[in-house]
This record gives C-alpha cells, sequence and structure tokens, in this order.
C-alpha cells in the first residue's frame, strides 16, 4: 500500500516545517500550466499523497439560508439583483429550518455543512441567527462554514467565538481580470476580509471560478494570489462557471475540460496542504473529467441537490462514481479524531 501522510491539523498547518512556499514567481505557475499533462498529474498526484489519503473525499453540503436580491454585481451570478433570472428574493431562513437541513445532509453522508447568505456584508443582528446556526450544526459534529460576504474584524471575531470552522469568500479571478467582472467592491476589499477572518483564528477557503472568459495567465494569477498569501488558505474550492441565462456570463464559451483539471493540478502543486474544493459545475462534468480533477487532488465536493441555487449531480450518480474508483467519503473531525486515538 502506498504511503502517505495524514492531513495535518488545520490548526496548526501555517507553523509547520512543511516545505510550503509562499515565494512562487508567476513565470513558474505559468510554467506549471503548460507542463505535459502527464507530468502535471504525476507532480500533483505526487504532492496530494503528502498530506491526504488519496482515496478519500470529503462530502459536503451548502445551503442557502438567505437568496437573492444581493446589490453586488458578480457577473456569474444569479442572485445579484442587477440580473433578470428570474430568482426571487427570499428572507433569511429561521434556525431550525437550517438545523433541519443540516440534519438530513448529515444523513446523507455529509461532514462539512456550509451556509450562504446573499449579502454584501452581514447585519449584526443577522449576525446572531447566523451564530446560533453554526453552534447548532457544530452540535451535530460537522466541520461548519459559512460565506456572508465582507466581514470586519468584529464580526470575524464573533464568529470564533461561536466556533466557526471556516470562512468562505473567494478572490473569483486574478487582480489583472476582476474589474472585467465586478465593479461593486474591489480586490482589496476582498484581500481585507481574509485579513480579518485569518486573524480572527478561522481557517480560510478561498478560490475562484474558471471559464469565465479569463486566459491562462489570469488563472495562474488567481492561484498565485492565494499560494503567496501569508498562510495558504485552508480550504481552495474550484468552480467551473454555470452559465445562468440573464447574468453577464450567461453566453459564455465553454472551457476546455483539461483547462479544469490543469487548474486543479496546479492549485494542488502551489498548495499541497490544503483542501481543494470541487465545487459549481459538477452537473456538468463527465465521470471522466471528475475522475481527472480527484486525480489532480481535489478532494471535496458538495452534495444535494443545489448548490446555492444552481443543480447538483444526485447522489446516486456520485455513489456510482466513487465505487468505480474506489473512494470512501472523508471521516467527520470528531470521527476522524476517534479513528487516531483507537489507533
Amino acid at each position: 500500500m502506498t504511503e502517505f501522510a495524514p492531513a495535518p491539523s488545520l490548526a496548526v498547518t501555517a507553523g509547520r516545517p512543511d516545505g510550503l512556499r509562499h515565494d512562487w514567481r508567476r513565470d513558474e505557475v505559468e510554467a506549471l500550466f503548460t507542463k505535459p499533462f502527464a507530468d502535471l498529474i504525476f507532480e500533483a498526484q505526487s504532492a496530494h499523497r503528502r498530506f491526504f489519503d488519496p482515496n478519500e473525499v470529503q462530502m459536503s453540503t451548502l445551503l442557502s439560508i438567505k437568496t437573492g436580491g444581493c446589490p453586488e454585481d458578480c457577473g456569474y451570478c444569479p442572485q445579484s439583483s442587477k440580473f433578470d433570472t428570474g430568482l426571487k428574493a427570499s428572507k433569511l431562513m429561521a434556525v431550525g429550518a437550517v438545523l433541519e437541513e443540516a440534519k438530513r445532509a448529515k444523513d446523507a453522508g455529509a461532514s462539512r455543512y456550509c451556509m450562504g447568505a446573499a449579502w454584501r456584508s452581514p447585519k449584526d443582528r443577522d449576525l446572531d441567527q447566523v451564530i446560533d446556526m453554526i453552534r447548532g450544526v457544530k452540535a451535530m459534529g460537522m466541520e461548519t462554514c459559512v460565506t456572508l460576504g465582507m466581514l470586519d474584524a468584529d464580526q470575524a471575531h464573533r464568529l470564533k467565538d461561536a466556533g466557526l470552522d471556516y470562512y468562505n469568500h473567494n478572490l473569483d479571478t486574478s487582480p489583472e481580470f476582476y474589474p472585467e467582472i465586478i465593479t461593486t467592491r474591489t480586490y482589496q476589499d476582498r484581500l481585507d476580509t481574509l485579513s480579518n477572518v485569518r486573524d480572527a483564528g478561522i481557517n480560510v477557503c478561498c478560490g475562484g471560478i474558471v471559464g469565465m472568459g479569463e486566459d491562462l495567465d489570469d488563472r495562474a494569477g488567481l492561484l498565485l494570489t492565494l499560494a503567496n498569501l501569508p498562510v495558504h488558505p485552508e480550504s481552495v474550492p474550484i468552480n467551473l462557471l454555470v452559465k445562468v441565462e440573464g447574468t453577464q456570463l450567461g453566453q459564455e464559451a465553454d472551457l476546455d475540460p483539461f483547462e479544469f483539471v490543469r487548474t486543479i493540478a496546479v492549485a494542488k502543486i502551489l498548495m499541497p496542504a490544503s483542501m481543494i474544493r470541487l465545487s459549481a459545475g459538477r452537473e456538468h462534468m463527465s465521470d471522466e473529467m471528475q475522475s481527472l480533477c480527484f486525480l489532480a487532488g481535489a478532494n471535496s465536493i458538495f452534495i444535494g441537490p443545489k448548490l446555492l441555487t444552481t443543480d447538483n449531480p444526485a447522489a446516486e450518480k456520485d455513489q456510482r462514481l466513487f465505487d468505480k474508483l474506489g473512494v470512501r467519503p472523508m471521516p467527520a473531525p470528531c470521527e476522524a479524531a476517534s479513528i487516531r486515538a483507537a489507533e
């Protein structure tokens, strides 16, 4: 059996002498993107095995706890009030309803529960309810993540005190291409939120979207920015654009699947100790494409009928693929700790 080092405790990753780099150059990253495919995948899989079991994939569920009506103009997003996509805005869900959904997700195999609200930034009164949701999900033994828009330092510390494991706030794309997609908040706004989250002691979940009309330089620029942060994001979601009619990018041309797989592989090489999350767009991926993503180092997917407002593959379809690949679900953090204690 191939030996691998288990994933390090996320609380101590930043301080380990594990050879992680934060000084990548753009030409180095672009060179990775243009490597022969077999060499790139081999390097990514080798990096992945330093920190993770290559046959485990974490099952996560993402629930939209407040849908639509967002004042931002992100060109890909059906929840933006700037676009007419037929999506109706809704109020923040009740805590009890969210916890019922979380229980169903856990019963379906999820070990990580994510909650997203379509806000520019949360109001303090709304944060009170979200904190109750976080505490309820934590009590079920699942990892918690929220994405609520921009946070100030005080809000980040409140979420930390509630026991939040991860905060998601994506950079979306490179600094250079970003103004083509979003004008209502700056790249620095996003970096400031990430700093507030990191300073509060919450694990960072930060990635981007590919297939928005960007070129290789922009995909390299996104990953370069992430990999050269003072601490790598513990979680890096890589999304394939889901084209929604009525949005700015609703008619965008399809991305070559191999370019998407290359992005996964380069992310893993640059940030080998990070979870690389195969996120939006799986509904339109073949089994073969998803398998290459897992081979390239992706080790988390979202399960459930919806990923916020867009469709997700059926559970039966995912299970058939995992059976073919010999992939098993990653245990929840509490279960993993019990297993290590028993050993």
